[in-house]
């Protein structure tokens, strides 16, 4: 036996992807025993006999602990097998917790190695696209445009916000751009292909009670020149001008659920190919 004062822990992670969770969930767990200065080496996209055989072999050399999360029901099987024969301890965090959703859901698995790292691909394009609409909301930087999946273009509270919200959590990178008669559009909204860009318009007496809502949710006046109708018209009309211009599609929001409006989008991305 080691001595206590000698033994060095050594921890391998086997696994069909990254290794990433198993080597977090080895972390965690080792924090539990005064934050001891484990040794985790990982062996990632492991797919093949020799190298499970092999890396037993150098756990057993070296009294180390094997954690493994392999899905693949053959190489569970070879793992435990090797593990066994030679006398070295493991820990299958998938393998439990797979039979159990199994039964659960009422179905097999589907035993396809990698899948967690692409859900996590997924997760950060969503996220990238969130902060893209944050900060290339209302106009901030104009130079955004150039490199958004989408650019939503209308009066105030056409609803461009929530929508570009909406559709960055689809991974869309959205910017949108106020368009008021006494500030010229940015440069950038016609450098950009027309077929990026989306118009918003909405009804004139819908839109006044909309402001004028929002007025009251400010504690301001009411007949404030944002809420006036015709200063709404105009502003409607020099949108319209505007959206002509550039010559990208208008949609009425008019009455219209932020998601339906943002399914409109999307479906005619889709149709025109631009989807990422």
């Amino acid at each position: 036996m080691i001595p206590m004062k000698d033994f060095h822990p050594i921890v391998y992670v086997v696994s069909d992807s990254v290794g990433e969770t198993a080597e977090f969930v080895v972390r965690a767990a080792s924090s539990q025993f005064n934050g001891e200065n484990i040794e985790v080496r990982r062996i990632p996209y492991v797919m093949d006999r020799d190298t499970i055989v092999e890396t037993v072999q150098a756990a057993k050399e070296e009294n180390a602990l094997i954690v493994f999360t392999l899905v693949v029901p053959e190489l569970q099987r070879l793992i435990k097998k090797e593990a066994n024969l030679k006398g070295v301890p493991y820990v299958d965090i998938m393998g439990p917790m797979i039979d159990g959703l199994a039964g659960l859901f009422q179905k097999d698995p589907r035993y396809e190695p990698g899948l967690l790292h692409k859900l996590d691909d997924d997760y950060f394009k969503k996220v990238e696209a969130i902060e893209f609409a944050v900060k290339y909301d209302d106009g901030r930087d104009p130079r955004g445009l150039l490199s958004a999946d989408v650019v939503l273009i209308g009066v105030s509270r056409t609803s461009k916000t929530p929508l570009s919200m909406y559709l960055a959590h689809k991974r869309l990178k959205v910017a949108n751009v106020p368009l008021v008669p006494e500030v010229d559009p940015p440069d950038e909204l016609y450098l950009i292909p027309a077929s990026k860009c989306v118009g918003l318009t909405i009804d004139p007496n819908q839109l006044n009670n909309i402001r004028r809502e929002r007025l009251k949710s400010l504690g301001l006046l009411s007949g404030a020149n944002y809420a006036n109708l015709e200063r709404i018209l105009e502003e409607l009309e020099y949108a319209e001008k505007v959206i002509r211009r550039v010559g990208c599609p208008l949609i009425d929001v008019s009455n219209k659920a932020v998601e339906e409006t943002a399914n409109i989008i999307l479906d005619m991305f889709k149709k025109g190919g631009n989807m990422v």
